[in-house]
């Protein structure tokens, strides 16, 4: 098992959404996941104008990303999200979610999210990125 230290340092504000601020990886293989997209195996979109069924795919090729990788979700120390503006705000906190369901909780990974404009495909709502530590 890598070590790695998740943590919030009392000399920075504790995040209200769950996340860490600093991720520590003193031992342990580091995978990078390229931003995933709510395509499935087969490379059909999933969750056609349905941000929270984008989502949990993307939670879905993450996971599937890291287990290739020789590793789990709790490897995972950092996520950058990237969300067309289109979304509706209302909907965002459904990220954490379906995140909850796949970190650990009790030690977040760091992350960044982004609004952005639009994704390469009009169709993609979202794109997750993905660091691990295995």
């Amino acid at each position: 098992m890598p070590d790695i230290h998740l943590f919030n340092p009392p000399t920075l504000v504790k995040p209200v959404a769950g996340y860490s601020q600093v991720a520590v990886v003193n031992e342990g293989k580091m995978v990078y996941i390229s931003g995933q997209v709510a395509l499935d195996a087969s490379g059909q979109l999933v969750g056609k104008d349905d941000f929270l069924a984008q989502v949990e795919q993307i939670y879905k090729n993450l996971q599937a990303a890291v287990e290739a990788a020789g590793g789990t979700f709790h490897n995972v120390i950092k996520l950058n999200f990237y969300c067309v503006d289109s979304v509706d705000p209302a909907l965002i906190p459904g990220i954490r979610e379906i995140r909850d369901k796949y970190v650990n909780t009790h030690n977040p990974p760091a992350s960044t999210f982004v609004i952005v404009r639009r994704l390469i495909r009009p169709e993609w709502l979202i794109e997750i990125e993905a660091v691990a530590a295995v």
